[in-house]
């Protein structure tokens, strides 16, 4: 859940009010350093891919303004852009993980502006095309590993005590105390737990005024606990349905100067991306987000369509010669068309290359085994080396699937996977691929067992949840180069 924690920096015990009220000033450090850091990196790679591109191809080294220039642009649009999104803030440097992905995104948008300003100036023909690309990918490789390098030295700071953020004080029951420390561990988001209060659990039995009693004395201990404590904020971890313990413990904690948060009910475990959405006045807990972005909608078609295009043109002689071979092979049509599910569980037809002697798509499908006396002597090589799934990159012309995704399967094998594995319909959540992160991993092939589909829809979940640029191209890669992508191929 999206706690919205202030961070600041700080020595490890902050004891006295000189050293609170240092940590209070010192709150921006860290984002000013970083925003820094990243205008000095881009400005830089800009002013040494130029004049290393200009050595190379011309002899010289070229002018150094218009590198300045750019690199300075760049750095402007990139950086402005990460003040915005509160990409410097310190809780963002706790996790390397999700900082490819955002990197890469909004490095190709600024790469974008800098191709509209520059077609808008005018100038776009005053700078070499071979320097533009050379500074694209240099300098997102840089930003990348600039990004990993601060991760890690803002872990190593924060295990020294060099680097401390809120000082939190938990009230609540035990058992929701401790499920908040074991589900979040708070200390590795720099959250410093200083006191815990726990309440004193009351027999339903006991009457309103026994249980009021009780709540006042533990809320009079907590508030001269607190007091003593002087933390930055107070967590109250109590089950949400106990509104008026809830309401009496933000009236009395009102009285403190401290922040007051009201901490995520148990339910909420099961999201990693819980947080506070408002619309206008209206305020919700969004649980799950969209699996992809618009802005990464448009990214990942417009990669679909550029590579799909041009794969079909380099392969157009093998397709020629496998459409032979199957002619010659065996008697039917050279496609196999079946309808499969898509996107938000919408049917399409899936092409692929004939390999049987059968073109099922009824409401019972045998599943291809090992040595399946339904494949033709063609149709066995071209499903051993993956060749009967190119003719899918005109489903990924025309929409209905990605290069990258869940594998789809047959209506009938859909519905009854649905049925046996939670979560399975999320898989239509994306568009489905020609190739997936379960496939590079080995699970394809037959499925026979409960655990083979369970551990193909865990692959496919965890891709949705973690999608980047990134991961489809080593996706990719691994489809052709990794012996696992061939596991299983029959």
């Amino acid at each position: 859940m999206n706690l919205q924690p202030s961070y600041t920096l700080a020595s490890p015990r902050l004891s006295s009010r000189l050293l609170r009220g240092w940590a209070s000033l010192s709150r921006g450090t860290f984002s000013t350093a970083i925003f820094v850091i990243d205008v000095a990196c881009i400005v830089a790679m800009s002013f040494i891919t130029g004049v290393t591109y200009y050595l190379i191809a011309y002899g010289d080294i070229g002018d150094i303004s218009s590198y300045v220039q750019v690199g300075v642009l760049a750095a402007s649009i990139f950086a402005v852009s990460n003040v915005f999104r509160g990409e410097y803030r310190l809780p963002n440097f706790f996790s390397f993980k999700p900082h490819a992905r955002r990197t890469i995104q909004l490095w190709n948008v600024t790469l974008i502006c800098l191709l509209m300003l520059g077609f808008m100036a005018r100038v776009s023909l005053d700078y070499s095309r071979g320097w533009i690309v050379l500074f694209y990918f240099v300098t997102l490789a840089s930003l990348i590993v600039l990004r990993f390098a601060i991760v890690r030295v803002t872990a190593l700071a924060r295990a020294a005590g060099l680097i401390s953020a809120q000082r939190i004080c938990l009230i609540g029951t035990g058992a929701h105390i401790g499920a908040f420390i074991q589900h979040y561990e708070p200390w590795t988001l720099g959250l410093n737990i200083v006191g815990c209060r726990f309440l004193t659990p009351v027999p339903l039995t006991a009457s309103a005024e026994s249980r009021s009693a009780v709540l006042e004395r533990d809320l009079a201990e907590a508030v001269a606990s607190v007091r003593s404590l002087e933390p930055d904020a107070i967590y109250l971890l109590l089950p949400w349905s106990a509104t008026e313990i809830i309401d009496r413990c933000a009236e009395t904690f009102l009285a403190l100067p401290v922040e007051i948060h009201l901490g995520p009910e148990q339910i909420l475990h099961k999201f990693d991306e819980v947080e506070l959405a408002k619309v206008g006045p209206l305020a919700s807990l969004q649980l799950t987000r969209l699996p992809l972005s618009r802005a990464e909608i448009v990214q990942k078609r417009f990669f679909d369509l550029l590579c799909s295009t041009l794969a079909l043109v380099a392969l157009t002689p093998l397709f020629v010669a496998v459409a032979i071979l199957i002619k010659l092979d065996s008697p039917g049509p050279i496609f196999f068309v079946q309808r499969r599910y898509g996107f938000n569980q919408q049917p399409f037809r899936i092409i692929k290359f004939r390999t049987m002697r059968v073109l099922d798509d009824g409401a019972v499908i045998a599943q291809t085994r090992r040595d399946d006396p339904r494949l033709t002597k063609v149709g066995r090589w071209l499903r051993r080396w993956n060749i009967d799934e190119i003719p899918q990159l005109f489903n990924v012309l025309i929409g209905d699937m990605s290069l990258v995704g869940p594998r789809p399967h047959a209506l009938s094998h859909d519905h009854d996977y649905e049925r046996r594995i939670s979560l399975y319909a999320r898989r239509h959540n994306v568009k489905p691929g020609i190739t997936g992160w379960a496939q590079i991993n080995g699970y394809r092939g037959e499925i026979d067992t409960d655990d083979k589909i369970r551990k193909r829809v865990e692959h496919d979940l965890f891709y949705i949840d973690n999608w980047s640029m990134w991961l489809d191209l080593k996706i990719i890669a691994r489809t052709v180069l990794s012996p696992a992508a061939y596991r299983n191929a029959y």
